[in-house]
């Protein structure tokens, strides 16, 4: 018998169990039939945020943005990029913070762009700043070690 995971839908947040030797296979949602993986950094808010943190078994790495961040919008591009390099073995996501303050107080967001590992429902690793994509990728395998 293969070894499962749950994959949360980047569209509905429906969980999605995949079969683990078949996540390159890029499946569908059996909720809402959207691609569980297209290469772009999942829009996370309050609605679906724990659902992509806690249910998922796929490490999350979380851009805190916000629109006015000249910094943030410079690193848009890599983040975009390493999201086509990592998937599917991470889901990279951004979250407004402008948008979604309670969710920035939560986590105690002091500055941006800063980014957040998740792995297993916990934080694992943070790094404030923007980054290139290569820095980027490094950070996020680095931190992947002390999941």
């Amino acid at each position: 018998m293969s070894e499962s995971l749950i994959v949360v839908c980047p569209h509905c947040a429906a969980p999605n169990r995949v079969a683990a030797a078949r996540l390159a296979d890029k499946g569908h949602c059996g909720k809402c039939k959207a691609a569980l993986f297209d290469g772009h950094p999942v829009e996370l808010n309050s609605a679906n945020f724990d659902a992509h943190t806690g249910r998922s078994d796929l490490p999350l790495v979380v851009d805190f943005w916000a629109p006015w961040c000249g910094p943030c919008r410079s690193m848009a591009p890599a983040f975009e990029q390493v999201a086509r390099a990592l998937e599917p073995q991470v889901r990279l996501a951004k979250l407004n913070t402008e948008n979604e303050p309670q969710l920035a107080a939560r986590f105690a967001i002091r500055s941006i762009p800063t980014l957040a590992i998740f792995s297993g429902g916990r934080e694992i690793a943070r790094q404030s700043g923007a980054m290139d994509a290569a820095s980027l990728t490094r950070w996020i395998r680095e931190g992947l070690k002390t999941a």
